[in-house]
């Protein structure tokens, strides 16, 4: 074809709309990292892929346990997004101005619950029976650093039975692990998150804490300061934020927290 004169004229403006869907010189795909409590794994995952075909930009998932992740943070790993599996990693960062004030949200809660295997013997009706001399080792995050850790230890404090239960606590890094030793049988019991249990077909809650009864679960997001990429970052947790985004934690059984306070979370979207 004669590209030159009119014919150039005829087809340049299909190149530059050609351009524009992918992302053209002058919008160039970003590469946008969340370090995110292994919690949300599966939730995330989901939502990266989504939100990479609507935009072209790479999402980049550090996950583990929410602690370590800020510490990483602290030292100054390149992190664009801190997802937290409780506030008070996010309170350490914020007040150490690691955090672009303003972007902070509440976003997701959670419940706990003991998980067992599908075939074990093991009968388990409430928290007082992880106490009992039958179970012998129970699997959960570590309970001085790892969100889900500190959220049951809490619990099982209130109730007076960390006394009891904290020799057989099989200690993991994250939450996800705790899950994986029950899946392997290295522990009788786990305690999880539900929707770290509603992820396997290799465990079954034997007990869910009452949600009035247990601590207050609350995932905050945030803007990195020194985020690498500031501003699709910041595009990024704008549709975390999202309806769209929202179905996909709800989906996974995550309680989806609006703007209203409620008994110093927020008012669930649904239950």
């Amino acid at each position: 074809m004669n590209w030159a004169g009119g014919a150039w004229k005829k087809w340049r403006w299909l190149f530059a709309a050609a351009g524009l869907l992918a992302g053209g010189p002058h919008s160039p795909a970003a590469s946008v990292t969340v370090f995110a409590a292994a919690s949300l794994t599966v939730s995330l995952r989901e939502i990266a892929v989504a939100y990479e075909q609507l935009t072209g930009d790479k999402i980049i998932l550090n996950l583990g346990a929410s602690r370590t992740l800020a510490w990483q943070i602290e030292a100054g790993a390149p992190a664009d997004i801190f997802f937290s599996a409780d506030e008070a990693m996010a309170d350490a960062l914020e007040q150490q101005g690691l955090l672009v004030k303003g972007t902070r949200q509440s976003r997701l809660s959670n419940v706990l619950v003991i998980v067992v295997t599908p075939e074990g013997a093991l009968a388990i009706h409430s928290a007082r029976d992880l106490a009992d001399a039958k179970v012998k080792r129970i699997a959960m995050g570590d309970p001085k650093t790892v969100p889900n850790g500190l959220y049951f230890r809490r619990y099982l404090e209130k109730l007076q039975l960390w006394a009891a239960v904290a020799p057989k606590v099989l200690p993991t890094d994250n939450v996800r692990a705790a899950l994986a030793a029950v899946e392997a049988g290295n522990a009788d019991a786990g305690m999880v998150y539900k929707t770290d249990a509603a992820s396997s077909k290799k465990v079954k809650v034997a007990w869910e804490v009452p949600r009035g009864e247990g601590p207050k679960i609350s995932y905050s997001m945030a803007l990195v300061k020194d985020a690498p990429q500031p501003a699709a970052a910041k595009k990024f947790l704008a549709f975390l934020a999202s309806e769209k985004a929202g179905r996909i934690f709800a989906k996974s059984g995550f309680i989806v927290l609006e703007t209203l306070e409620d008994e110093g979370l927020r008012q669930p979207q649904n239950s």
